[in-house]
């Protein structure tokens, strides 16, 4: 399996490491620490260093309770990192729902548009269906970061993940967008309580049946918190438990802050499997 992005085919016949950049002051695991273009910068060129496949670069911060950021600033925060990131060598996305954005990175030669609202805003599909090879993530989330917790979906979350993202992904291909350029995010702590979130995990391969590759981000997320006591900075163990798991259960990215301990995880699982026949 491949999934095609404006430079890059990436291979996904094993799984791929996703590093985090955020240029935030508010994300909620680290937040302030690469606001900055040169501290970001510097941190892109670590996540190569430690192994990351690819680099997701975002201005905004999701975590619940956020307030949304204007055009201008999350264009003055981002544009001035992808557009050094993009000669790294290495795929890159650009995490953001504003088409603006979107359209300006694309233009700057960003390979990837991650969108948690799955290209719901107006113009956004647009953008995507416009550019010749752009890779796409679209991402589940019920409701809007700023309440998507006060009241999180009701019943079984995997049936209407699924449905959700078919129905992105099936609005995509009408628009002449072929499928091997568009992967899926079930959008893990987007609007879900926490027996919903494991519930995607422990059912993820009902997610596979659509054939669309898996992009899934547990890294330092609150409900392995709710599940192991652990604060936002010792997560680090149950989020390397989560990204095996999700890979174990056929997820082909793994969006991670740890991304040299993710990458050492997933040498010891790559030795696990069975050789490939001539």
């Amino acid at each position: 399996m491949q999934w095609q992005t404006a430079r890059f085919a990436i291979d996904l016949g094993k799984p791929k490491v996703m590093g985090i950049v955020n240029v935030t002051p508010d994300s909620f695991s680290d937040g302030g620490r690469f606001v900055s273009t040169r501290t970001a910068l510097e941190h892109c060129e670590q996540l190569i260093r430690e192994g990351a496949d690819i680099l997701d670069i975002g201005g905004e911060s999701t975590r619940p309770g956020t307030a949304p950021v204007s055009l201008e600033e999350e264009r003055a925060r981002v544009m001035p990192v992808l557009r050094d990131a993009v000669r790294f060598g290495v795929p890159v996305s650009v995490d953001t729902y504003k088409p603006e954005i979107m359209r300006e990175a694309l233009d700057l030669g960003v390979d990837i548009v991650n969108d948690i609202w799955a290209l719901q805003r107006p113009g956004a599909l647009d953008v995507v269906a416009s550019h010749a090879s752009c890779g796409v993530c679209i991402m589940h989330m019920h409701g809007e970061p700023q309440t998507m917790q006060r009241s999180p979906m009701q019943g079984d979350a995997v049936p209407q993940v699924r449905e959700f993202l078919r129905q992105r992904s099936d609005a995509l291909r009408q628009r002449g967008v072929s499928v091997t350029r568009i992967a899926w995010d079930p959008g893990v702590g987007f609007g879900k309580s926490v027996d919903q979130n494991f519930s995607l995990l422990a059912r993820q391969r009902e997610l596979l049946h659509d054939g669309f590759p898996l992009l899934v981000g547990w890294s330092r997320k609150s409900s392995l918190g709710a599940a192991s006591g652990a604060a936002v900075h010792e997560r680090l163990v149950p989020s390397l438990a989560a990204a095996l798991l999700a890979v174990e259960r056929g997820a082909r990215i793994v969006r991670v802050h740890d991304v040299r301990e993710t990458v050492g995880a997933l040498q010891v699982w790559n030795a696990c499997q069975p050789a490939s026949g001539p």
